[in-house]
């Protein structure tokens, strides 16, 4: 099986959420599913637009005024980061991987306490003394000799990816309610953006924490009381699969019991480098992320903030992976079509329907969460990065910038659901999977040396982010990171799951041993070649079976950068301009 990754917060979150409503079509009353989710969304959205009601000025809008208690800004920063990644593709990939799963678990755990105990305290104190409201502002006062360019260069790769990713969102969430209520996909993504854009335009970043902070408390009572009351199931029913985890890995087999998946030597180490290469996203690259470190009132609440998101992770990805293996141990290795199923049937397996529909809709409202945080983000990077520069001092006012955030921000919210509706998916999704290299692993060795390499200067910053995000784009779609390759046994697997047919299996093998570079050329391959076509799910089953890891992007991505950085910090003399 193929690794799920966290990708799932963009590229296949619409297929997660699809596979996790899916879940419900087994529900005998889904009135009670409707019932609690509608409930559930009303009451988000009116506590968001009701903490709008604080927002004045246009810091307010973009940082909250820079007061964040800790605890919001804490627990806002860790649904942000995890989204539905912690309650649906972890919980999968523990279910699918077996014990490998862990490097991946502890590389995002390690990255996100070092964030929290290096990064955060020293960011909130520099955008205070800076006086600054948005991640590229940051940076641009920093490098003061190039900051203008480097602000703009970096806002508008920031803004171009996230129109992306904020249309991903809402694809995600079209798809989810079609599957669910039979609503037209592109009225499902109407819907969510008309869920989404209101409390945002009014309240922006702080409606956004506070709306954060209600997904971050119902994930984490998920991942807690999810496993407790697992393994207490696990204890007393004897008609399962296995009676305990232990007992599920080993009756699974070799590969689920060890840490490398049985893999030796060279593939053992790539293995274990591309599960904690999630490390290097966390270090202050995702923009998104960083911007709640600066936006902590105060050093105190800086220190109460660190607290509670170290201690989130910790708990938050214990439970996402036991919640995985208690699945293995209910099911079965086979038990379930897809491992993304496993939080879900697990959470109905152990709870009333009520119960369970509130637990597990905070995967649909996590996509909320993401969405409303790449907007606001989105937003307020161009708004004051590039559209406060052409508008004249009359317009720069307190109640003028307030007033060109939200319009923004309403703009930006229509664009990314047009493209949401005229782009191809796999376009869409093809320019997300950039994001997490690309902005993530660049911008964290340029946030990184900014805070803690006086030599390095504005120039190298730009140079920096361009040959970042440029390798990314080559390596990525060079078929170095991910590729695919028909082979006979994974094509004798497809056919004895019934996957595909005995006359698609005997077409695609004229294609067998080919390598296909990206996902887009290998689906054209397979529609053709099998004749399959308007099955996207079955397309997606065939392309993941096909799929082969080569070294993840967040890995080299960082250390290209990282050399980039260095050198040009050297050979390059800093300057008033570029």
């Amino acid at each position: 099986m193929v690794m799920p990754t966290k990708i799932v917060q963009s590229a296949g979150f619409s297929k997660l959420l699809y596979l996790y409503s899916q879940t419900f079509q087994a529900m005998e009353d889904k009135f009670t599913f409707l019932a609690v989710i509608v409930t559930y969304i009303t009451l988000l959205v009116s506590w968001g637009v009701y903490q709008g009601r604080k927002v004045k000025t246009g810091k307010d809008f973009a940082i909250a005024g820079r007061a964040l208690p800790g605890w919001a800004a804490a627990l806002s920063e860790r649904a942000t980061g995890e989204s539905s990644w912690a309650l649906l593709g972890l919980p999968g990939a523990a279910y699918a991987m077996g014990l490998t799963e862990i490097w991946t678990a502890a590389g995002c755990v390690a990255g996100i306490i070092t964030a929290w105990a290096v990064l955060a305290r020293r960011l909130r104190d520099e955008a205070e003394k800076y006086n600054v409201s948005t991640f590229t502002e940051y940076l641009a006062a920093k490098h003061g000799e190039s900051g203008r360019t480097l602000r703009i260069i970096s806002s508008l790769v920031i803004v171009f990816f996230f129109f992306f990713y904020v249309g991903a969102q809402f694809l995600g969430g079209g798809k989810t309610l079609h599957t669910l209520f039979g609503i037209e996909p592109w009225m499902g993504a109407l819907i969510t953006a008309v869920i989404i854009i209101p409390y945002t335009v009014y309240g922006g970043f702080r409606s956004v924490v506070y709306t954060d902070v209600i997904q971050a408390v119902l994930m984490i009572i998920t991942l807690i009381i999810g496993p407790v009351a697992g393994i207490f199931y696990l204890m007393n029913h004897s008609d399962l699969y296995a009676s305990g985890i232990s007992e599920a890995l080993i009756k699974t087999g070799g590969a689920y019991t060890s840490l490398t998946g049985a893999a030796h030597g060279f593939g053992a180490g790539l293995l274990i480098a591309g599960g904690f290469s999630w490390f290097f996203g966390y270090l202050g690259g995702q923009p998104q992320l960083s911007v709640r470190f600066m936006a902590i009132k105060n050093g105190k609440q800086a220190k109460k903030a660190r607290n509670i998101g170290i201690i989130w992770t910790i708990i938050a990805y214990t439970g996402a992976l036991m919640l995985g293996w208690i699945g293995l141990a209910v099911f079965g290795p086979a038990g379930l079509s897809d491992p993304e199923y496993v939080m879900p049937k697990v959470i109905l397996k152990l709870f009333h329907p009520v119960l369970a529909a509130l637990l597990i809709s905070g995967a649909i409202a996590a996509m909320i969460s993401t969405a409303d945080s790449l907007l606001i983000l989105s937003a307020t990077e161009l708004s004051e990065s590039v559209l406060k520069r052409i508008r004249n001092d009359g317009e720069n006012t307190a109640a003028g910038i307030l007033k060109r955030h939200r319009i923004t921000t309403a703009l930006i919210a229509v664009v990314a659901l047009a493209l949401s509706y005229f782009s191809p998916s796999n376009l869409i999704f093809t320019i997300v999977s950039y994001v997490w290299a690309g902005i993530g692993c660049t911008f964290s060795v340029v946030i990184l040396f900014s805070l803690f390499w006086e030599k390095f200067h504005g120039r190298a910053a730009i140079i920096t982010v361009i040959a970042g995000m440029l390798f990314t784009m080559v390596w990525i779609s060079g078929g170095f990171e991910q590729h695919y390759r028909v082979t006979a046994e994974k094509s004798s697997l497809l056919l004895s799951r019934d996957v595909i047919t005995g006359q698609e299996s005997s077409m695609l093998a004229v294609l067998e041993g080919e390598r296909f570079v990206n996902r887009t050329r290998f689906e054209s391959a397979i529609r053709k070649g099998a004749g399959i076509k308007g099955d996207d799910k079955k397309i997606s089953v065939i392309s993941s079976a096909y799929s082969q890891k080569g070294v993840p992007a967040r890995l080299t991505t960082f250390i290209f950068a990282l050399a980039v950085a260095i050198v040009s910090t050297f050979l390059v003399r800093s300057g008033k301009s570029i």
